[in-house]
């Protein structure tokens, strides 16, 4: 079986700075792994040519969830994810405004049908698709643990809370792939060990793939199956955890003398 996502040789150039170079990586189904570098080695910037905030240069994004391979190079960023590619952010990008409920329904929003003239005249189908989206938003939050939280503002949530809040909204696009972006960043142990709880159940309950960026190399080494590492935009190192963990070529540019996990 195909990879359900493969970047085939991808280029990623910004005027004279090339920010990825000539980069493959691929996922299978149930996959989770990781995508780790130091500051600026262009993880962010992959994650935007995946997702349609940016087109790639050059080479191939390929997705295959269903048996049939499609090329999404340049696509927008809404067909992405009707396409099942969902993210969060680096930093926190919730409608803080709104509430917890609302957010994830934001995120139910993304993949619907009903059109201007159903939001307009709200017909018996509009009315029973937004019964649908209020119950699935709050079933989203219940898996997530966040549904004592349903009518809070989202500005109001502790900081980790945020952090699951978006990964809520994510997963309410029903995406075959979830890319996180820096989940654990500012979130105290406690906090890091419940989110890495939440990404294996998210994987094995809800069936839906992983793809990590992430520093905490405690969390990336226990939950990833395979890690790629980038620097200056280019692939140096690919493997398991443990042959990642003994790369010279890995320590020297970026995880120090060792790992503590």
């Amino acid at each position: 079986m195909k990879p359900i996502l493969e970047v085939k040789n991808m280029t990623m150039d910004f005027g004279g700075l090339r920010a990825i170079d000539s980069l493959d990586l691929y996922i299978n189904k149930g996959e989770i792994v990781a995508l780790i570098g130091p500051n600026g080695a262009g993880k962010t910037t992959f994650f935007n040519c995946i997702t349609g905030i940016y087109t790639p240069t050059s080479g191939d994004v390929l997705i295959n969830p269903q048996g049939k391979q499609e090329r999404i190079n340049g696509l927008k960023t809404n067909i992405v994810t009707r396409k099942g590619l969902a993210r969060t952010f680096q930093n926190i990008r919730l409608f803080t405004s709104m509430t917890v409920l609302e957010n994830v329904m934001v995120g139910c929003h993304a993949v619907t049908h009903t059109g201007v003239m159903g939001a307009i005249f709200r017909g018996k189908s509009t009315l029973a698709e937004e019964k649908f989206i209020v119950e699935k938003s709050y079933e989203i939050l219940k898996k997530i643990g966040l549904e004592k939280y349903v009518d809070e503002l989202a500005v109001n949530l502790p900081y980790g809370a945020q952090r699951l809040l978006e990964i809520a909204r994510a997963m309410a696009t029903d995406p075959f792939l979830l890319l996180l972006d820096e989940p654990a960043a500012g979130m105290n142990p406690q906090e890091t060990a419940e989110l890495d709880e939440l990404i294996l159940k998210i994987r094995d309950n809800e069936g839906i793939s992983i793809l990590l960026i992430e520093h905490d190399m405690k969390l990336v080494m226990s939950l990833s199956e395979r890690i790629y590492v980038v620097d200056y935009g280019k692939k140096i190192g690919e493997g398991v955890p443990e042959e990642i963990r003994n790369n010279p070529v890995v320590i020297k540019a970026y995880l120090g003398e060792e790992i503590d996990a």
